[in-house]
């Protein structure tokens, strides 16, 4: 009997938890087509509750703030930790690369949508100075990337005296400028990817042995000659 109940009691317990995850993608779905829609994040909580056929305290509940759902809008369209797994890579400072260009695609294909998210990200007019890149977020980010810094350290690639982490700072910053140019409309969509490939390329060969270096001036290049045919 008392086994029954357990079972009954986590089979319940297993039908919550399925359907706050459906209430929570209807309303990270809902908040997407809006900000496609509108080309605004500044979504109101009924606007979205009404879209998502939920009511009004539920994405109170589920999120917190208007500023989570957006965010949460931003990360699941970004399957990215699920593709990056997958690349494949000949070295370290390809894999940078790659995970360059897998980060880019998302832009390019659809480039209306994220350059409203990045608007909102960059926004630091908010309480906390941060928009929407919030400390956590911005720590994963910053973590990940530090690894493929040091990996390519470790394949002798680039320099190990020189700090990842500091390393990771200067790209960071420059990837942020550019994107930011982008989503102005100084930089075009077409010319996006190989313009902060090319500041990588240029950055990482300051900091790369010779067996690095050799790697990012063929880089180098190849970002140019895209460049030069935009």
């Amino acid at each position: 009997m008392n086994g029954g109940a357990i079972s009954a009691d986590g089979a319940e317990s297993g039908r919550r938890a399925q359907a706050k995850e459906e209430r929570r993608s209807r309303i990270v779905r809902a908040a997407r087509d809006l900000i496609r829609e509108t080309g605004d994040t500044d979504l109101s909580m009924r606007m979205i509750a009404k879209r998502a056929g939920v009511s009004l305290t539920t994405p109170y509940n589920l999120f917190g703030s208007k500023r989570a759902v957006v965010l949460a809008v931003f990360e699941d369209e970004r399957d990215f930790v699920v593709r990056f797994g997958r690349l494949q890579a000949a070295n370290a400072l390809d894999r940078i690369f790659d995970a360059h260009d897998l980060g880019m695609r998302y832009f390019i294909e659809d480039p209306d949508f994220y350059r409203t998210l990045w608007k909102a990200l960059l926004n630091t007019q908010g309480a906390d100075s941060t928009g929407l890149a919030t400390p956590e977020r911005l720590e994963r980010s910053r973590a990940a990337w530090r690894a493929l810094l040091e990996a390519a350290q470790d394949e002798g690639l680039l320099e190990p005296a020189i700090s990842a982490d500091l390393l990771e700072r200067s790209l960071s910053s420059f990837a942020n400028g550019t994107m930011l140019s982008w989503a102005m409309g100084a930089v075009s969509t077409e010319a996006l990817g190989p313009t902060t490939a090319l500041g990588y390329a240029l950055a990482l060969r300051g900091a790369a042995t010779a067996a690095g270096a050799a790697l990012l001036q063929a880089r180098i290049l190849r970002c140019q000659a895209q460049l030069a045919g935009d």
